[in-house]
């Protein structure tokens, strides 16, 4: 008999009686709508709700998951379609970048992506083989071909995939015209914005005075003044809540500093990052204290704080050089949470109205620091397994690490933080998978009731991501 290429006990245990009490647990959630409160994928899809171009655009030439592994593997970002900033030519013949990405498909065996990918092309586009460079033609015919049916515009797959609600997530400077656009379409679905300001806070962002002037005019406000800088912060919060419908921030710092300084010196910081000025520190420490400015404006505004520091961004300077930003070059390193959170948590985290969720990529910090944490302060939870560790091992340490010490409801359930629409439905599936087999593992144990376990699963589904999104 033909193995299958995705079997539908996968990432299931191999033990017949945790199988069993897995299997009757996803059998509850498996048809429940995906809530995606966390996210990158492109608002104009659905206000446009035109047709997608082509197999190699929509699986390789967005998605760094892809091209990192192929770039890993010596092949260049120019013959993935992907433009230099130098002028160097890319490869144009989608059909060519699909058949060389077909060839070396073996390559993600074992990874997440390879998961994903082969969900999409088995229950999006009916392709029950595994992808090879023989039948490549037949995989890129057959997604182009239904590419161009009415089923298949954004819309379309938006209801097919069960999709409740999603997030986006845009600068300050966005002026959020497609969100305004499906607010104004008859549409039972939810797309919304999210708040991302670390252009305008970073001041190690090569744009940062240009973004900061840009701010200015934006809310005719002068912010070369910092009272005036905060309050136009204050203005595009307030813009994005009413023209987008955001419910949080978003916060992706190189480090997790928080600290409290005096006005003064505040103002000497802002002063001098304007004039790019700012030694390495001061540029810490003014991240830190726009986390604090930030946190007290989610506390007067309602917006869930989003922080998810500890990331290399662009660690690979040539590839940078000449492909710019997100192009797979991103590395987590390690970060400390427990002294530099303090500050922060000690004026906010006892407060009812306040809400931070925590993400990481360290691993390590888990145990020992983040899950205490949560597992104590009111304001804080947990984000879930992310970015690197968004995989069946990854999720599966991540309750590991965290459940004895923050238990279940102090995290905000499974969020997806893809730029690739077509995954989401995939990575959505294998989060309730393994944990329905963890929770299934709990129940085998006799450390909670099969009761409790259709309970804890339907909230780490549904309930938890709508209830700390504030959906």
């Amino acid at each position: 008999m033909k193995e299958k290429v995705l079997h539908e006990d996968r990432l299931f245990s191999a033990d017949p009686t945790v199988k069993g009490i897995a299997k009757e647990l996803y059998s509850i959630v498996k048809d429940l709508p995906i809530i995606s409160p966390h996210g990158h994928t492109n608002p104009s899809w659905y206000a446009k709700n035109d047709f997608f171009s082509d197999p190699a655009t929509l699986f390789i030439k967005a998605d760094h998951y892809i091209f990192r592994m192929l770039y890993s593997q010596g092949i260049s970002l120019n013959k993935l379609g992907i433009p230099s900033c130098d002028g160097t030519p890319a490869e144009t013949d989608n059909r060519k970048i699909w058949k060389l990405f077909a060839e070396n498909y073996y390559l993600f065996a074992g990874t997440p992506s390879r998961m994903w990918l082969n969900h999409v092309f088995i229950n999006v586009f009916g392709l029950t083989e595994l992808l090879t460079k023989d039948n490549a033609d037949l995989f890129y015919d057959t997604i182009q071909s239904k590419l161009t049916t009415e089923e298949f515009r954004p819309r379309a797959l938006f209801e097919r995939f069960n999709i409740e609600a999603i997030a986006t997530t845009e600068t300050p400077l966005a002026d959020l015209a497609y969100h305004k656009e499906i607010n104004k379409l008859n549409w039972n679905r939810k797309v919304i914005t999210t708040f991302r300001p670390d252009n305008v806070i970073d001041p190690e962002l090569p744009d940062f005075a240009k973004d900061i002037a840009k701010l200015g005019e934006i809310t005719n406000k002068d912010t070369q003044d910092y009272d005036q800088y905060l309050l136009a912060l204050r203005e595009r919060r307030a813009y994005f809540k009413e023209h987008g419908g955001a419910t949080a921030t978003d916060h992706g710092h190189p480090n997790v500093i928080t600290l409290e300084i005096e006005k003064a010196e505040a103002v000497e910081l802002y002063n001098k990052a304007l004039l790019g000025e700012l030694q390495e520190l001061e540029a810490s420490i003014f991240r830190g204290h726009m986390l604090m400015q930030m946190a007290e404006m989610s506390l007067e505004d309602g917006l869930v704080m989003q922080l998810h520091p500890g990331v290399v961004r662009n660690h690979n300077h040539v590839i940078y050089k000449q492909f710019g930003a997100n192009k797979g070059g991103d590395i987590p390193e390690a970060c400390e949470f427990t002294r530099s959170l303090q500050p922060l948590l000690n004026k906010y985290g006892n407060n009812p109205n306040f809400e931070l969720i925590v993400f990481t990529v360290d691993e390590d910090s888990y145990t020992r620091e983040l899950a205490p944490l949560a597992g104590h302060y009111p304001s804080m939870k947990l984000g879930p397994a992310w970015w690197f560790n968004d995989s069946p091992e990854g999720m599966r340490r991540f309750r590991e690490a965290t459940t004895e010490t923050a238990g279940f409801y102090n995290t905000v359930g499974f969020n997806d933080d893809t730029r690739a629409f077509f995954s989401i439905p995939a990575r959505h599936d294998v989060a309730r998978r393994v944990d329905c087999n963890f929770l299934a593992q709990y129940v085998a144990e006799h450390r909670i009731t099969q009761d409790e376990a259709a309970k804890i699963i339907v909230d780490l589904t549904y309930n938890l991501p709508k209830k700390a999104y504030r959906l």
